[in-house]
């Protein structure tokens, strides 16, 4: 019967994490980052730590939530973008404040809240195009591309200047810049519905709905909204279906994971404590190796040992005049011959000697 191989499954997002992934407007990222914002938060007190990797564009920051909540953080600079991930030391609480605020400027003229799929901006409700099959590809590109959370809101009727207001600054710190909003006009309806047919969504009518992936046994019609009430007031009935939807284990997008374990396996910014905790670490696991190479040394020079008597066995027994019966030669015992040890080798190389005839035994018949 052929063995079926199964691929292994992808790697979920723990309730530990918050990541986020955007691309700059500004080509000279670094230097913003450099420039006074994390330093400042520090000398506020709001950053325990913080400190720059300039060979490899990465800023790592530490800080503490609820008092004693400890959460790090790494953010990675490329040629174009910016990945964030961050961890606290138990299940991430939407009501903290967004690890974005400890590296980038909030401010209104700040420049990185662009999402990397291109057109789309954190923190702005932002209007679908007209065109159906631009609008299609966009929504497809938005659920298999980018690292944050998407979701679609269809407006009822024309709102009045607080409901045309992004709903982002009324979703908790934890959600205000991991959401990308689409707002779709009263007459989109049926537009946006043929767009999210190939995802297997439908928002509804006046309603919202998160784009997928979604974790394996869950519906859609879980993380739908049949009404939102664009009127100013938070989203409760949203906020909770996105709360919902972020904490559950889902398959982590492309280069998440691989973030996750840079700042797991690579992380830096040691308190003291963290510090000595992991010499103690090095330092067994020193002792630990050292203590094998000392006991392989020892096993070595006992075997070198017994090869040496065998070899002076054999000489004795060898230089005894032709037919004379002497002690035959001591031998190492089978069980403390080990296949392919240099004993070992060396015992049966003496026996094929042993056995080969002398000249006088060949002229003796």
């Amino acid at each position: 019967m052929p063995i079926s191989s199964t691929a292994p499954s992808p790697a979920t997002h723990p309730a530990t994490v918050w990541q986020l992934r955007g691309r700059h407007a500004d080509s000279a990222a670094a230097d913003v980052l450099r420039a006074s914002h994390a330093r400042r938060m520090k000398d506020e007190g709001v950053l325990d730590d913080f400190r720059e990797l300039p060979e490899e564009r990465v800023f790592e920051a530490r800080w503490r939530v609820d008092d004693e909540v400890t959460v790090r953080a790494r953010l990675t600079l490329t040629d174009e973008e910016w990945m964030l991930v961050a961890e606290a030391e138990r299940p991430w609480n939407m009501a903290w404040p967004s690890p974005v605020g400890m590296f980038w400027d909030l401010g209104p003229e700040a420049g990185w809240d662009h999402d990397t799929v291109a057109g789309l901006r954190f923190r702005e409700a932002n209007r679908l195009t007209e065109d159906d099959k631009e609008m299609r590809r966009l929504l497809k590109s938005c659920a298999r591309e980018s690292w944050a959370v998407h979701v679609v809101v269809h407006e009822a009727m024309t709102p009045d200047e607080r409901g045309l207001r992004p709903l982002a600054a009324l979703l908790p710190p934890g959600l205000e810049h991991r959401v990308v909003e689409h707002r779709a006009a009263p007459h989109q309806l049926r537009a946006v519905n043929w767009a999210l047919k190939d995802l297997d969504v439908q928002v509804p009518r006046g309603g919202a709905v998160v784009l997928p992936p979604l974790p394996p046994g869950h519906e859609t019609d879980e993380f739908s909204v049949r009404s939102v009430f664009l009127d100013g007031t938070p989203p409760t009935e949203l906020i909770d279906v996105l709360s919902r939807f972020t904490a559950l284990p889902r398959a982590l997008p492309g280069g998440a994971d691989e973030a996750v374990t840079a700042l797991r396996e690579r992380w830096g910014l040691l308190t003291l404590e963290e510090e000595l905790a992991r010499q103690r670490e090095l330092v067994a696991m020193y002792a630990e190796a050292l203590d094998a190479m000392t006991k392989s040394r020892d096993l070595y020079r006992e075997a070198a040992e017994r090869a040496n008597e065998a070899l002076a066995a054999y000489r004795e027994g060898a230089a005894q005049p032709t037919g004379q019966t002497g002690p035959a030669a001591p031998t190492t015992p089978a069980s403390e011959q080990q296949p392919g040890s240099p004993l070992h080798q060396l015992t049966r190389t003496f026996e094929r000697l042993k056995r080969r005839p002398t000249k006088g035994d060949e002229g003796t018949s």
